[in-house]
């Protein structure tokens, strides 16, 4: 779950199955009490309709959170300049980043350095779509020290430059939770 309106899917599917929770959050549920494996396997199959799919193993619910945590600080408006997502990560999983880093890159076959790119590039690819910013205020809304680093990463992730990005009639873009 990637999203408050991922949250009000999966309270609404919970609600339709019976299961009670306690709280959803961004990649987590807190359940009332334990479920059946009936309740588990019709819950796994409702969540798949939706996009979704049941993490119970571990080393998933790090790359999850990993995932959340990168989102979250990609998208923070406050967020901008020196950020240190390894610490960030490493603090709010509370685990070593290299053992997160290694887990990730053998899991998802692409480096946390590289999904926080891919996640700044959907974003600036958003903002463009809506054009109510510029370059230099895309950039500086990203982190970005000038519009030359963007503009480099942007090509190097999506084959074009922010500019010919802009001018495409149909302007490709990927959920986050697709994005890497």
């Amino acid at each position: 779950m990637v999203c408050d309106r991922c949250i009000a899917t999966v309270r609404n599917d919970l609600k339709q199955i019976g299961i009670g929770y306690k709280q959803i959050n961004l990649g987590t549920v807190e359940l009332d009490e334990p479920i059946t494996r009936e309740q588990k396997i019709v819950l796994a199959e409702t969540l798949v309709t939706q996009g979704f799919e049941l993490l119970e193993n571990k080393n998933s619910k790090l790359i999850e959170g990993i995932k959340n945590e990168v989102i979250k600080v990609v998208r923070n408006p406050e967020a901008r300049g020196n950020i240190n997502y390894s610490q960030i990560i490493a603090d709010k999983l509370n685990h070593d980043y290299n053992s997160l880093s290694s887990l990730f890159s053998s899991v998802e076959a692409i480096t946390i350095e590289k999904y926080i790119i891919h996640q700044k590039i959907e974003w600036a690819k958003e903002l463009l779509f809506y054009d109510e910013l510029n370059l230099n205020e895309i950039a500086d809304k990203l982190g970005y020290r000038s519009v030359q680093h963007l503009s480099a990463q942007f090509k190097k992730v999506t084959g074009m430059t922010p500019t010919v990005y802009k001018k495409l009639g149909d302007k490709p873009r990927k959920p986050l939770d697709r994005v890497g």
